[in-house]
């Protein structure tokens, strides 16, 4: 992705390659902690990061935050690291799937 004054532009193959990974994650992370069968987990994902066309602006915003924190902002709420605060940081799990 390349810089372009305050937006960030993303060829399609960039936007969709992080898009499918970052919906993998969040699907990883709502059957790891949320307890979701892999068919919900992935309509989790999918609602969670739908396909936003190129002409949209700020496309790709979502991504300004990885898919642990939304998926802890959906299971265990806004306060997650200070109730949770073992889930603060990614799980070496979740970083192993890189």
């Amino acid at each position: 992705m390349a810089p372009d004054g305050d937006e960030t532009v993303w060829s399609e193959e960039e936007y969709v390659t992080y898009l499918r990974g970052e919906r993998r994650r969040f699907a990883w992370v709502m059957r790891r902690y949320g307890g979701l069968s892999p068919s919900e987990a992935e309509a989790a994902a999918l609602n969670r990061y739908p396909y936003e066309p190129s002409d949209e602006a700020y496309r790709g915003l979502i991504f300004h935050d990885e898919a642990w924190h939304w998926a802890m902002l959906e299971l265990y709420g806004d306060s997650y690291w200070i109730d949770r605060p073992e889930l603060t940081h990614p799980s070496p799990e979740y970083r192993a799937l890189d």
